[in-house]
């Protein structure tokens, strides 16, 4: 059976632009793509649901406590169907909700019950467009990973001129086609991450471990996924909620990550982002130690993911990716890098500054047999989302 046609989520906001979402829906259809959509109340104002349904060839769906709505298109399986959710036109009003998390329609659940953040084509007036308030708003929806499609200059409706148009249709069509290729470029891939710190316990109330908030890892888990690869994540205690659509594990020790890294299928790329002990107490007191102002502990090593990960051929995941974590990320910190990937016999290693952890943001570079390739600093969500799309050249999907 061949594989499902892409499904973009259509959701027209109000504002007279919206009679433009009706040519982008047939545009859409022309190329092949499913479209499903969404009449916002106020969208309602300036298209019909008659003319969305018949250019789009689905029911339209407008509110979010209809009975008969929910049980043919529910907002959970609209959203999670979607390969690309795009909203044009994007209202000033309708930005404002997004970024308060707001989900009281049927629009705004959708967008906060997909795993892909969506795409925007923002048009208002050009004062509300560069208002305080909106810029803050827009600032906020990239800083979520949500595409925005800058408006154009020109003409307005309301007889003034400046920023505020919808941007032109050929340009919202091809982020959306873009969009739709990146949502299924690793679809039959397994994925694997690890990420957050292990624990080693000295006894029943201390342990020894490594800073890491998790946050670089869940992030590259939730690219993968997004890019419809099959990812498991393991991962040690951290605050973070799981990706939405990935199989998350959750472990205490080194040897735990380890024995759920190792556990069926293989996947084709394994991505080793935890910050995993390195050494735990040889013995374990059951109970509370004394303290002592001469205490000393035996350790020993902890098993060593990467390595093992990389080992042989047989049974190994095609593309290993480790971390290292040096201070500075200059010819030294290269060089070490360089050392590690040599020692562990994985594929790739991604330096970054230790100055990074506990940020939102990290400075990378790849280290590979290729040479180095610098990507400067970025948040974590934009380094996951350069690993996925250089996962593919790697794959030449």
């Amino acid at each position: 059976m061949s594989a499902p046609a892409h499904r973009v989520l259509l959701i027209v906001g109000g504002g007279i632009a919206a009679y433009k979402s009706l040519d982008l829906a047939r545009r859409l259809r022309a190329r092949g793509v499913e479209v499903r959509a969404i009449l916002t109340k106020n969208g309602a104002e300036f298209v019909t649901p008659l003319s969305l349904s018949t250019l789009t060839g689905n029911p339209v769906g407008r509110d979010l406590f209809s009975l008969t709505e929910e049980s043919e298109i529910g907002h959970i399986r609209l959203a999670r169907e979607a390969d690309c959710i795009v909203v044009a036109p994007a209202t000033a009003d309708f930005l404002a909700r997004m970024a308060q998390g707001r989900a009281d329609d049927l629009a705004t659940a959708c967008i906060l019950a997909a795993s892909r953040a969506p795409l925007v084509a923002p048009a208002m007036n050009p004062m509300m467009w560069l208002n305080e308030a909106t810029r803050a708003n827009v600032a906020l929806l990239k800083s979520r990973g949500v595409g925005v499609i800058e408006p154009d200059a020109g003409d307005m409706a309301c007889g003034e001129e400046g920023v505020g148009r919808l941007a032109d249709l050929d340009e919202i069509e091809s982020r959306v086609m873009a969009e739709l290729r990146r949502s299924r470029r690793l679809s039959g891939f397994d994925a694997l991450v690890t990420s957050g710190p292990t624990r080693e316990r000295l006894d029943s109330v201390r342990y020894v471990s490594n800073g890491s908030s998790g946050l670089q890892g869940y992030e590259i888990a939730h690219a993968l996924a997004g890019a419809s690869a099959r990812t498991r994540l393991v991962s040690g205690p951290v605050s973070l909620s799981p990706p939405a659509g990935v199989e998350t594990t959750s472990v205490t020790t080194a040897q735990e990550m380890l024995d759920a890294c190792l556990t069926p299928p293989v996947p084709r790329v394994a991505v080793c982002a935890a910050a995993v002990s390195d050494w735990r107490p040889r013995d374990f007191v059951a109970g509370k130690m004394e303290k002592s102002a001469g205490l000393s502990l035996e350790m020993e090593q902890t098993p060593d993911i990467l390595a093992r990960l990389s080992e042989g051929r047989a049974g190994r995941p095609e593309l290993v990716v480790g971390f290292a974590v040096e201070d500075g990320i200059g010819a030294a910190g290269v060089r070490r890098a360089r050392e590690k990937l040599t020692a562990k016999g994985c594929d790739w290693i991604l330096l970054n500054d230790i100055s990074a952890a506990g940020s939102d943001e990290n400075e990378v570079v790849l280290v590979s047999g290729d040479g180095e390739e610098v990507w400067g600093r970025g948040s974590k969500r934009d380094v996951a989302a350069r690993l996925v799309d250089r996962v593919g050249g790697y794959f030449g999907v």
